[in-house]
This record gives structure tokens, sequence and C-alpha cells, in this order.
């Protein structure tokens, strides 16, 4: 019989683990529920705050100070994305929108990977050294622990910037009713560009986070994308807050099936609950 403190263990490092899957829901969620457009290169994004984060830390500095750089040089990369290819996009609408983001995200996505791959053909990792925390008989990840310390911090403070600030209320107010955001004065394309450079930034601090427990290559970014599209899909396709709790769920999921069964076995019971999960919530894709 497993002991309670080696449960509370798996389900502290299933909760960062969900950090990890929410974030990347979110990123893929704001896009999405604000232009209709599905950006299949936010597991790009993710990897790429990684190698950044890599190169920074090789080159002598501190692990903030590398997660700040990364953030930084994603967000940026996100900017030029969104005024150039994504201009293009935008410029549809309906279901041709839709279909002209998706091609266009994932042509990206393979040109970047082409591209990152010669420069990065290994496996990173990030030196997140904190040892382990004793708690109630109970030996937990320290690094885990900052994973969701983290992640409840900047999951905050992105709620809070949409409700309790003007540009967060002008974003809900292109999410609800486009045309009449364009009454009241604001500027949905302008908003679409700031919610993309947000969307890049939450999903390289996505990668980070896993890379602190996980080694991370360019061929990963495949894999961070179909997280992300399961956990906005379960999560309610425009909803963030149920992208994050469809990513704290299945990441719990997913580690404790991990811990019983192993790997393998437990990336076949993500899929089947993610699955089960739309069987009985099927107005979660309409």
């Amino acid at each position: 019989m497993v002991a309670v403190s080696t449960l509370l263990g798996v389900a502290v490092d299933g909760l960062a683990f969900g950090v990890f899957l929410a974030l990347l829901g979110v990123g893929i969620t704001l896009v999405f529920g604000l232009g209709e457009v599905l950006n299949l290169a936010i597991g790009t994004f993710a990897v790429m705050a990684v190698l950044v984060a890599t190169v920074v830390v090789e080159s002598g500095m501190g692990l903030i100070v590398a997660a700040a750089v990364a953030l930084a040089a994603v967000a940026a990369f996100g900017l030029v994305v969104d005024r150039t290819i994504l201009s293009l996009v935008y410029r549809s609408e309906g279901e041709e929108r839709i279909l002209l983001g998706i091609f266009t995200t994932l042509g990206l996505t393979v040109f970047l990977d082409g591209v990152l791959i010669n420069y990065f053909p290994s496996r990173y990792t990030l030196p997140l050294n904190v040892g382990t925390v004793s708690v109630g008989g109970a030996t937990l990840t320290g690094g885990s622990l900052i994973i969701i310390a983290v992640g409840v911090v900047v999951l905050a403070i992105l709620f809070g910037f949409l409700r309790g600030t003007f540009l967060g209320k002008a974003t809900r107010t292109v999410f609800q009713d486009e045309r009449g955001a364009r009454l009241v004065g604001v500027n949905p394309r302008r908003i679409r560009t700031l919610i993309f450079v947000l969307s890049a930034a939450v999903a390289g601090l996505g990668g980070l986070v896993f890379a602190a427990g996980s080694a991370v290559a360019v061929s990963n970014g495949f894999q961070f994308t179909t997280f992300a599209l399961i956990i906005s899909i379960v999560g309610g396709v425009r909803s963030l807050v149920g992208a994050v709790t469809a990513g704290v769920l299945l990441g719990l999921v997913n580690q404790f099936a991990n811990f019983f069964v192993g790997s393998y076995i437990a990336t076949i019971i993500l899929f089947v609950t993610a699955i089960v999960v739309l069987l009985a919530r099927p107005e979660a894709i309409s």
C-alpha cells in the first residue's frame, strides 16, 4: 500500500505539471478567444524561451535574469509575428480566418523547428537546484513548490489585469462584442496585438516551468502545442478559467497515472480523460 506521504508528493508534482499545462492552455485560449486564430506555434514559443534562457545561463548570468531575458525575447518575437504574418490572417473573417491561422502558424512552426534544430540539437534543462522540503513526513520537491507558487502568482496577475485594468476591460469587451468595442473607441487590432504578445510570454513561462524539471528539445514544441490544444478544448475553448481548471485536473491525472502505471500508459490515460470530459460536456467544443 502506498503511503499517504508519498501520494502527497505525487500530488504536488502533479500540481506543478498542471501549472505548466494551464499556462499553455491559457496562452492558446487567449488568442483564439479574442481573434479566432488557433496559434499552432505556441509550443515552439515555449521551447524558444527555454533555448534563450539556456544561452543566457551558459553565458554566466543567473537563472532569474535568464528567465526575464527569455520572456522578453519571446514576447518581442511574438510582436514581430503578430505585426507581420498575422496581419494577413486578420484581414479574413470567420472560418476562413481560423483555417488561414492554422496553416500560417503551422508553417511558422515547421520553419522555426527546422532552423532551431541546427543550432540546438541537444536537450536542455534549467538549473533550479532547491532540494526538497519535508512537510508532515512527506518529502516534497522544492522545484515543484516554486513552480506552483510562480504559476499561481502569474495567473493571478493575468486575471487581475483582465478584470481590473482599462486594457483588461477593453480586452474583455472585444472578447464579448467586437462591434460594440469599436463603438466605444476600442481598437480590436491593437488589443489583439497586446494579447498575442502576452500569450507568447505566458507560453514562454510554461516552457521555462517545464524545463525546470525535465529536459526540453526543439522537437518538444509539437508536444507542447498538443497539450495546449487539449487543455483549451477541455476547458471550453474560450474560457480562461476553464483552461486553468483543465490544466490542473489533467496535470494531476497524468502524474498519478505516471506514478502507478508508467509514462506511456499515463499519456494514454491523459488523452482518454480528455475524451471522457468532452463526452460529458459536448458544449465545450461548440
